[in-house]
């Protein structure tokens, strides 16, 4: 099979792209949407990534911004399996931008468009998929508000929703009365049609929308006009009369116009796995084989943009300097406020490239003149008061006299050489214990440091590398609905939370009120739930940045382990045991926990 990318799938930048955003080189088009541009791009590490533009419109808007701040923040919390997680972003720049992971695969309405309505087992799993994103990213008090099949994609392990909470921001600008609307109006839920109102249950009637396009081939409600779908789904009831009898019942609970008679997301993964007669577990053959083969396509990635060789930099003259930034080149509009990535590769004058670091490294200066630091300003040509020496006069060439070479370097090295000699037969005839001190048998300072210096490999100075602390671990501990666990104490004992709704604690138990759900959570740090593939432990932590601040309990299962990040400089790893029966007379989940206390440096509070 070729290994060409597919060209309707990646297409080339064109007049008008940026060639670098946020230090992130650019390497094709992936698609356009109402809210911005789409672009493929990788990590330093080869990593692909999807990397979002917003349109210049919406950048001009200050509660667009400050909006899309709020969301951003908020989506870099939300860690599921089936949600495509945000890996950078700028919200401050001249033109906004976020990037998250590549998923390959075709989305749910371009699968739909080219094969057809799905099997009853993948809209099954399709829809259990859906609904633990949604639990996830309603934990972190987001409502998606435009989940529809272009935001729904299908990857070879199961669906990922993305796009979640992005929409909110352009909810309250003023584009929303010039012709860009905020959801999609054949996935719109009627509250949110008729009165703007959205809450978690706007989600789960798009989810039922989902469901039945999947399974019918279109939408419930028809195609037309915008304003004819949106009174339909107002007014009217939805054509299921193609739906597959298994579904009928689900599809439409969360269809009613009612919020309120809705179903949960967890009645909807039970009323799932209930309708399906087989088990249903997410894997490689979920999709039917035309769909999977969408899949293979878009691993054909196109290759990152050749870094030209490195060439001899030729210093810029006064006039080539930016004024604002001492180097040469113009400024790249793309290049996000206070980030440390670099901008886009400049040259330092015409024909003769500088050299060019690989995308998502910092950009070194030319030679030549070096850019002050920032806060001070920058000399155009040269600083008030600095005098500039006058050219030099060179007087005609006359050959040199004769001069005896001097010898000194060779001299001084034999020295040297001499020296080292003494000190090996002095340090050959002191005893094995000679770096000791004789009296106490303690290492003297000297033949400390000595140590330091050779047996730390990568350590500079004779600086010894802090050695990793000592796990200790912890098992079977009730932690308490209500109760909080410190990683600091020894033991870890659950002590009662002063704060009722959120805790205070590195790891706390709780029962969301209006979710009606249960959670652990984190009050001083970070989440990382760990794949069942991985083993927990401090490289993991320290390596893995799928962070979230919050897991609900049905995301756990007996054996299943997440990192604990405190901002104390604690990790921890857990492992879920369980949560106490009906009978228990408290409510309360045990945990075993194995602790690396000061592992990491302390963050401020």
């Amino acid at each position: 099979m070729s290994s060409t990318p597919s060209a309707h799938l990646f297409k080339p930048l064109q007049e008008g792209d940026p060639a670098v955003v946020g230090g992130y080189r650019l390497a094709a088009v992936l698609g356009t949407g109402g809210m911005g541009k789409v672009y493929l791009s990788y990590t330093p590490g080869g990593r692909p990534i999807a990397l979002k533009v917003i349109r210049p419109e919406f950048s001009e808007d200050p509660e667009f911004r400050r909006r899309f701040k709020q969301e951003v923040h908020a989506a870099q919390r939300v860690q599921g399996l089936y949600t495509a997680p945000v890996i950078d972003s700028d919200t401050d720049g001249p033109q906004p931008w976020l990037a998250t992971a590549y998923v390959p695969g075709p989305s749910l309405a371009h699968a739909v468009a080219r094969h057809g309505a799905l099997p009853l087992r993948s809209v099954l799993l399709l829809t259990v998929g859906v609904a633990e994103a949604l639990h996830v990213i309603h934990g972190a008090g987001i409502v998606h508000r435009d989940l529809k099949p272009a935001n729904v994609l299908l990857a070879s392990d199961g669906p990922r929703v993305i796009d979640f909470g992005i929409a909110r921001a352009a909810d309250a600008t003023a584009l929303t009365g010039t012709g860009v609307s905020v959801g999609t109006p054949a996935f719109m839920a009627p509250e949110q049609a008729s009165a703007g109102t959205v809450t978690p249950a706007t989600d789960i009637f798009a989810l039922g929308q989902i469901a039945a396009f999947a399974a019918i081939g279109s939408p419930a409600y028809g195609d037309g006009s915008s304003h004819a779908v949106l009174y339909r789904i107002v007014h009217e009831d939805p054509d299921l009369s193609r739906l597959p009898a298994e579904l009928l019942p689900l599809v439409t609970r969360c269809l009613s116009r009612d919020p309120a008679g809705r179903p949960r997301l967890t009645e909807i993964i039970e009323l799932c796995h209930e309708l399906s007669p087989d088990a249903l577990r997410q894997g490689e053959d979920w999709l039917p084989q035309a769909v999977a083969g969408s899949i293979t396509e878009r691993l054909r990635l196109p290759e990152p943009a050749k870094t030209p060789p490195p060439q001899p930099a030729v210093a810029p003259t006064p006039t080539q300097l930016d004024p604002q930034n001492g180097t040469p080149g113009a400024v790249n509009p793309y290049a996000p406020t206070g980030s440390a990535m670099p901008s886009a590769p400049t040259r330092s004058a015409p024909g003769a490239p500088g050299p060019v670091p690989p995308p998502g490294y910092p950009m070194h200066p030319p030679q030549g003149r070096p850019a002050p630091p920032p806060g001070y300003p920058t000399p155009s040509v040269s600083a008030p008061g600095h005098h500039t020496p006058p050219p030099v006069t060179q007087a005609p060439f006359a050959p040199p006299g004769r001069v005896k070479p001097k010898r000194t370097g060779l001299i001084v090295a034999a020295s040297v050489v001499g020296a080292i000699l003494v000190l090996g037969v002095v340090g050959s005839l002191l005893p094995d214990g000679g770096g000791k001190n004789t009296d106490t048998g303690a290492k003297s300072p000297s033949s400390s440091d000595s140590t330091s210096g050779s047996s730390d490999s990568g350590t500079s100075g004779g600086s010894r590398k802090k050695a990793d602390p000592k796990p200790v671990s912890y098992k079977g501990i009730d932690l308490t609905e209500g109760y909080e666990i410190m990683l600091a104490d020894s033991p870890p004992r659950p002590i009662e939370s002063e704060d009722a709704a959120y805790g205070e604690g590195d790891l706390y138990f709780r029962v969301v009120s209006f979710l009606e759900e249960s959670t652990l959570g984190t009050a001083n740090g970070k989440f990382v739930l760990l794949n069942n593939t991985q083993k927990g432990s401090l490289e993991t932590c320290r390596t893995e940045t799928r962070y979230t601040e919050r897991i609900g309990l049905d995301q756990l299962s007996n054996g299943s382990e997440f990192c604990v990040l405190s901002n104390a400089g604690h990790v921890a790893v857990a492992t879920y045991r369980g949560r106490s029966g009906e009978d228990d007379p408290g409510s309360y989940v045990t945990v075993d926990l194995q602790i690396w206390r000061n592992a990491e440096e302390a963050k401020a509070e």
